[in-house]
């Protein structure tokens, strides 16, 4: 899968896959809640209030990417790549409170004793329409996400095949209630499809969290950063090495040694380099800044990785 440089084109793909995730949800949102409403499906209806949480991210998607195209400003030098992230993380708590929802109000069907009688058949044959639909949406996001390296996107194609997991669980409860002529089954299902969409909530959150606190899930990243300063001559000793994403770019703060005797400008031939060999090594900068100290000066490891670090061992304390 290709992923793009170039931001105008991630805002373009971004754009597309929220037009039409919003158009496909929008359908079948209304489609479920008022087959749900009709045949007395408690789980379909979830189902449906799902999916109208995906229309509503759809639209803060398409707000998001006005922000996140914005130029740095005197108040956000870095840029307002993070909305994408933050956006990502509010998906999360929209989930989890749907999932929530749900729960609460199938528990509260089941004590209440409301309803005895299976759905009509009619909820089935939307179900299927529904688990057709989802697949093509989640399809469609993860494709758009892979190739714009976008976190918020890849969260909506994780949302959109749990939905398919949701509207199979959905078929089956229907499929036991109208063998067993009985609601019980399709108000159970609806339970344990609340428990699925917190877990993927939970998740979402946990991956957004990670790149808030400018965190990594390993150092490999690291290694691009070992390899080209082994590749440069005169370039040692990298250490104080941080790297975080900014909405899918990456960017890179480190130390290398350098010759004492060095002149500034050789000093800074010599990070360049360095620099230039990371490009090659790796997709998506967003910025890369080298601090040049002596050879043999003690470096202060308060902040980031050493060499050893970045090549999987461990920080001793």
């Amino acid at each position: 899968m290709v992923m793009v440089n170039n931001k105008s084109e991630k805002t373009k793909y971004i754009r597309t896959a929220a037009i039409v995730a919003l158009t496909g949800n929008a359908v079948l949102a209304s489609l479920k809640i008022a087959a749900g409403l009709i045949s007395g499906s408690g789980a379909l209806v979830g189902d449906g209030i799902d999916s109208s949480a995906d229309v509503l991210i759809s639209i803060i998607t398409l707000i998001i990417v006005k922000i996140v195209s914005k130029p740095a400003d005197t108040k956000h030098p870095w840029g307002h790549g993070r909305a994408e992230t933050v956006a990502t993380a509010f998906i999360a708590f929209l989930l989890f409170f749907a999932g929530a929802q749900l729960i609460i109000n199938s528990v509260s069907t089941i004590i209440s004793g409301v309803r005895d009688t299976a759905p009509s058949f009619i909820a089935i044959v939307v179900t299927f329409i529904s688990i057709t639909g989802k697949i093509l949406l989640a399809l469609n996001q993860y494709i758009l996400g892979k190739r714009a390296d976008s976190a918020m996107l890849m969260a909506n194609a994780k949302n959109m095949a749990s939905d398919v997991m949701v509207s199979l669980g959905v078929l089956i409860g229907l499929v036991i209630s109208n063998i067993t002529g009985s609601a019980y089954a399709d108000t159970i299902i609806a339970i344990l499809i609340g428990i699925w969409i917190i877990k993927t909530a939970v998740g979402i959150f946990l991956e957004a969290n990670l790149e808030l606190m400018d965190g990594n899930e390993s150092t490999e990243p690291y290694r691009v950063i070992v390899d080209a300063v082994q590749r440069v001559k005169g370039a040692s000793n990298p250490h104080r090495a941080r790297m975080r994403k900014v909405a899918g770019y990456w960017d890179i703060d480190f130390d290398i040694s350098v010759d004492p005797k060095c002149t500034v400008s050789e000093a800074h031939r010599i990070a360049s380099q360095v620099e230039k060999e990371i490009k090659r090594s790796l997709e998506n900068i967003y910025d890369i800044m080298i601090h040049i100290e002596p050879l043999g000066d003690a470096a202060d490891e308060t902040f980031g990785l050493s060499e050893s670090e970045m090549n999987g061992g461990k920080k001793p304390y």
